[in-house]
C-alpha cells in the first residue's frame, strides 16, 4: 500500500538544514542548544494548497443550503517546493516521517524565501 504525506491548508513541510554541533571557534555545543534559537532555515519539501477562497456562488446562497459547486478554490502560497525558507522556530511543529526529520510551519511564520530558479511566466 502506497502512502503519501499530504500537507493541508496554509502549512509548509520543511526539511531543516543540518545543524552545526561545533562553533566556528571549535567549541562543541550541547545537544538542543540550536533548537532554542528563534530563527531556523531549511528546504521546502511540500506546501499545502493555500488559503481557501469562497466561491461567488456560495456567497449568494443561504448558509444552510448545500453549495452548488463542490470545487474548492485556494489562494496559493508563496512558498514553492525547492525554496530555502527562513522561519520562526517557535511556530513550527517537529515531525519524523519515514525516518527523516521535518518541521511543519504555518505560512505566516516564514520570514523569507530564497528561490534559486525562477520559472518562466506562462
Amino acid at each position: 500500500m502506497k502512502r503519501e504525506l499530504i500537507i493541508v491548508g496554509d502549512r509548509v513541510l520543511i526539511k531543516p538544514d543540518n545543524e552545526r554541533e561545533m562553533t566556528s571557534s571549535g567549541l562543541y555545543l550541547p545537544q538542543g542548544t540550536l533548537e532554542r534559537e528563534k530563527v531556523h532555515s531549511g528546504k521546502v519539501v511540500k506546501a499545502g494548497p493555500g488559503f481557501p477562497v469562497p466561491s461567488p456562488l456560495d456567497v449568494s446562497q443561504e448558509p444552510w443550503k448545500e453549495p452548488a459547486d463542490e470545487t474548492r478554490q485556494y489562494f496559493p502560497l508563496q512558498a514553492w517546493i525547492g525554496d530555502r525558507a527562513i522561519f520562526l522556530r517557535s511556530s513550527s511543529v517537529d515531525l519524523e516521517y519515514e525516518e527523516t526529520k521535518y518541521v511543519i510551519v504555518p505560512h505566516a511564520a516564514i520570514l523569507a524565501l530564497i528561490r534559486y530558479e525562477i520559472p518562466e511566466k506562462i
